[in-house]
C-alpha cells in the first residue's frame, strides 16, 4: 500500500484518491457539548451523522458495492457515528474482515481516544497505518467546559476530573501510537469563546508527542446540542489560528468535516445511489454460520398483546406483527396470522416458512421447541420487554438488547392460553 494515497494526511492525493466511512460504531463513552448525534439526517455533512448503522457483515457488502462503483477507492475509515472504541467489538471485527479481504487496503480510524490505548496492540496487528484523535483541550479547566460527561469502565465522570482523565488516555494513546510507527493526526475543534485562543497550545503539546499532521477544525453549528448557540468561526480566525499552530506541527488546511458514512473523494457530493445501497445493507441478514453469504431479510416480526410493547410469549401469540422498511423509515408492515396451536412441531416449522423473510423475533417467552427450530432456519431469537420501536431499532442497528431482557424468565405453558399446549412440549 501507498501511504501517500490518504486523502486526508496527503494534500495532492485528494483529488485523485477516496475513502469510505464504514458506519458500524453506534454507541459513544462520552458527551461533548457541541455534539448531538443523528443518524438520519442526509443534509449535513459533519462527524457523527449516518444514515444507516451496519453490522461488520453488512459493512462488507457495502464495502463491495462501493469498490465496484469507485475503484479509486484507497482507504477504509470507521469514525463512528459514536466511537470506534466504545464499539471495539465490531471495529476490530470490521478491521479484520477489510484486511482478509482487501489485504492492500489502508485502514484508518478516528477516536476521540478515550479508549483507544488498550487496543493499539491489535491495530498495528491489523495493519491499520492511520488514526485521528481528537484533542480539544490540554487545559482540564477547559476540556471542563467542552465534555458534559464520559464514561470511564462501568463510571460516569465529569468536569476537570473527567477532562484530566481523558487528556491523560488521549497523550498516552498518541505516545503509543507513535512507538507503533502509527501516522497520527489530531483534530481540535475550534469554538468561539470556548478554547479558540488555547487551539495554539493543543498543537504545542501534541506537536512534541511527534504527530505527523492537525488540523484545527472549524466549528460547524450543531442545533440540539449545548453549544448550538455558537457561531462558526471566521475563515480570517480559523487561517490565523492555523498559521500559529503550524509552528508546532504540520497543518491540514483541506478538511470537509466528512460524515460517518462519507465515501468517495474529499468535498464530492454524495452519491444518491451508494446511499441507497447503503441504506439497502442495513436490511440485510448475514449468516454468521455460512460466511458472509447473505439472506436478503429486511423484516423483524414482534409478539405483543397491544402493539406498543415486546410483551407476549410466542405460544400465546395468535399474530406476529412485522416490522421493516417503509418510505425511509423502520415502520409496520402488517399483522400476520400464526398458525393454530396443538400440532406440536408442525406449527414451529409451519411458523419458520411463514417467518422466511424476517431476520428476528422478538418476544417476552419461548419454548425450546420453537426456539430452536426457528433458529436452525437463520432467525435470531431476542428474549425481551419494552417499547417495540426501541427494540426493533436496535435490532437494526446492531445495538445490544440486553438491558431490555425478561427479568424472569417464565416457565414454558405457565401462562399460555388453551390447552397450554402451544408451545409443542
Amino acid at each position: 500500500m501507498n501511504l501517500e494515497q490518504h486523502p486526508c494526511f496527503n494534500r495532492k492525493s485528494h483529488h485523485t484518491f477516496g475513502r469510505v466511512h464504514l458506519p458500524v460504531a453506534p454507541r459513544c463513552n462520552m458527551q461533548c457539548k457541541f455534539c448531538n448525534r443523528r443518524f438520519d439526517c442526509v443534509n449535513e455533512s459533519r462527524p457523527g451523522v449516518t444514515s444507516a448503522l451496519l453490522s461488520p457483515g453488512q459493512a462488507m457488502v457495502y464495502l463491495a458495492a462501493v469498490l465496484r462503483k469507485k475503484p479509486n477507492i484507497k482507504v477504509v475509515g470507521i469514525a463512528g457515528p459514536g466511537d470506534p472504541f466504545a464499539n471495539a467489538g465490531q471495529t476490530l471485527d470490521t478491521f479484520e474482515r477489510v484486511r482478509a479481504g482487501y489485504p492492500d487496503m489502508m485502514l484508518c480510524v478516528a477516536s476521540n481516544g478515550l479508549n483507544l490505548l488498550p487496543h493499539i496492540d491489535a491495530l498495528h496487528r491489523l495493519k491499520v497505518s492511520h488514526v485521528t484523535v481528537t484533542v480539544n483541550a490540554v487545559d482540564p479547566a477547559i476540556g471542563a467546559n467542552i465534555y458534559s460527561w464520559m464514561r470511564i469502565d462501568k463510571r460516569v465522570i465529569s468536569g476537570e476530573a473527567g477532562a484530566s482523565f481523558l487528556l491523560e488516555r488521549q497523550l498516552a494513546a498518541i505516545t503509543a501510537l507513535k512507538e507503533m510507527g502509527i501516522l497520527v493526526k489530531v483534530n481540535a475543534i475550534i469554538l468561539p469563546g470556548i478554547n479558540e485562543t488555547h487551539i495554539v497550545e493543543v498543537a504545542r503539546r501534541v506537536g512534541a508527542l511527534g504527530v505527523d499532521l492537525f488540523n484545527a477544525m472549524p466549528y460547524f453549528p450543531c442545533p440540539g446540542s449545548a453549544f448550538e448557540h455558537l457561531e462558526e468561526p471566521s475563515k480570517e480566525r480559523v487561517a490565523v489560528i492555523r498559521e500559529q499552530a503550524g509552528q508546532y506541527v504540520r497543518q491540514m488546511r483541506h478538511c470537509t468535516r466528512c460524515r460517518a458514512d462519507a465515501v468517495g473523494l474529499l468535498g464530492e457530493a454524495p452519491s444518491r445511489s451508494l446511499m441507497e445501497t447503503l441504506n439497502n445493507c442495513q436490511h440485510l441478514s448475514v449468516l454468521p454460520d455460512k460466511g458472509t453469504q447473505l439472506s436478503n431479510r429486511p423484516y423483524v416480526a414482534v409478539a405483543s398483546m397491544e402493539g406498543v410493547l415486546v410483551n407476549r410469549h410466542l405460544g400465546e401469540a395468535d399474530r406476529l406483527l412485522i416490522y421493516g422498511p417503509t418510505e425511509g423509515c423502520i415502520g409496520l408492515i402488517e399483522a400476520r396470522p400464526t398458525p393454530a396451536a396443538g400440532s406440536g412441531l408442525v406449527r414451529w416449522q409451519e411458523m419458520a416458512a411463514r417467518l422466511g423473510d424476517c431476520r428476528a423475533l422478538l418476544v417476552s417467552g419461548i419454548g425450546e421447541n420453537p426456539r430452536n427450530t426457528l433458529a436452525d432456519s437463520g432467525i435470531d431469537i431476542y428474549t425481551c420487554e419494552g417499547l417495540i420501536d426501541e427494540a426493533v431499532r436496535r435490532v437494526y442497528s446492531g445495538e445490544s438488547l440486553s438491558d431490555l431482557a425478561v427479568r424472569k424468565a417464565r416457565a414454558c405453558g405457565a401462562s399460555c392460553g388453551g390447552d397450554m399446549m402451544g408451545c409443542g412440549a
